[in-house]
């Protein structure tokens, strides 16, 4: 084996750039979540307020809330809890992007004939990596996001010492890994799916040359986020009632009756959204402003994490 003071010049070059690229996509990932998040920030705050029934909101529609979001708090309130949000966002989007390479690579042995599929297993391991490790940061943004006059710090002691400590962080854990599965794998299996039939079918209009990248073609801007829209379209329609349980057991403890969602895990409380309110108006209340958001906000966090690898001179190419 060879030791560092007999290793050439190219060499340790090459020993210090594999040892960067997993760092380098981890920032790239995270820095590309933070962009999306911010983006479309206002959009969430609705959509919160909507899922879980705000008694200040659950009569109004997406622009109406938006609207008295401004009367009420100001052009601040519609950026409430993006702080906390920015905090769970980028190790969020760092761990998915990074572990789903990872991931993408792992499996690659056992999908050599179907790479598509890759993605979409490496995909949703990389989703559940993400949301296990930040959880309880989504709880507390979506707690302070709901609540109009309660602030970060507090809620965090409210739910340590007054909600059952470590365990209310966890609340809805089950039917977001769940959501999460389909939602991340879909969403990185049709952005490629999109991505490589643009490349291979209208290279000339929708690619450039880039001569460090499989295929020596990446995407422009447009085509990346139409990719990344329409990716996180698909995704979010078949995931989206995971997505309200989720956010009423995650407020069950301040909601008008919180026995109703706290008795039967998420089971229970998908079964009583639809009882109580339907399908358009229970499981899928709020989906129109969820498209609104979730388009860009996906459209923009892939356009930003392949610009990024790019700049960092990483490989965004695709599997033909």
């Amino acid at each position: 084996m060879k030791t560092e003071n007999h290793m050439t010049r190219i060499e340790l070059e090459e020993r210090r750039w594999n040892i960067s690229v997993p760092i380098r996509t981890f920032v790239a990932g995270g820095l590309a979540g933070c962009a999306a998040k911010t983006v479309v920030a206002p959009l969430d705050r609705v959509k919160i307020l909507l899922q879980a029934h705000n008694q200040h909101y659950k009569h109004l529609g997406v622009l109406s809330s938006l609207r008295q979001v401004l009367f009420k708090e100001g052009f601040v309130g519609l950026f409430k809890g993006n702080g906390v949000q920015m905090l769970r966002i980028f190790p969020y989007a760092a761990i998915q992007f990074s572990t789903f390479e990872q991931y993408k690579k792992f499996l690659k042995p056992f999908f050599s004939n179907h790479p598509h599929v890759n993605k979409l297993v490496a995909g949703s391991l990389a989703g559940l990596t993400a949301v296990f490790v930040t959880y309880p940061l989504d709880v507390v943004r979506s707690r302070v996001a709901f609540e109009l006059e309660v602030g970060m710090v507090d809620t965090v002691r409210a739910m340590l010492y007054l909600e059952g400590g470590l365990r209310s962080f966890y609340r809805g854990i089950i039917p977001s890994m769940l959501g999460m599965a389909p939602y991340s794998g879909l969403s990185f299996f049709t952005y490629e799916v999109i991505k490589s039939f643009f490349l291979e079918y209208f290279p000339d209009i929708l690619g450039k040359p880039c001569p460090q990248n499989t295929g020596g073609l990446v995407l422009i801007v447009p085509a990346k986020l139409v990719c990344g829209g329409l990716a996180g379209a698909v995704a979010q329609t078949i995931s989206y009632p995971l997505d309200v349980v989720r956010r009423r057991l995650q407020l069950s403890s301040i909601l008008p009756e919180p026995h109703k969602y706290n008795r039967g895990g998420w089971v229970h409380t998908l079964v009583m959204v639809y009882r109580d309110d339907g399908i358009s108006k229970g499981l899928f209340r709020g989906m129109t402003v969820n498209y609104l958001r979730i388009m860009p906000m996906v459209g923009v966090s892939f356009t930003a994490y392949e610009t990024l690898k790019q700049a960092l001179g990483l490989d965004t190419g695709f599997d033909r």
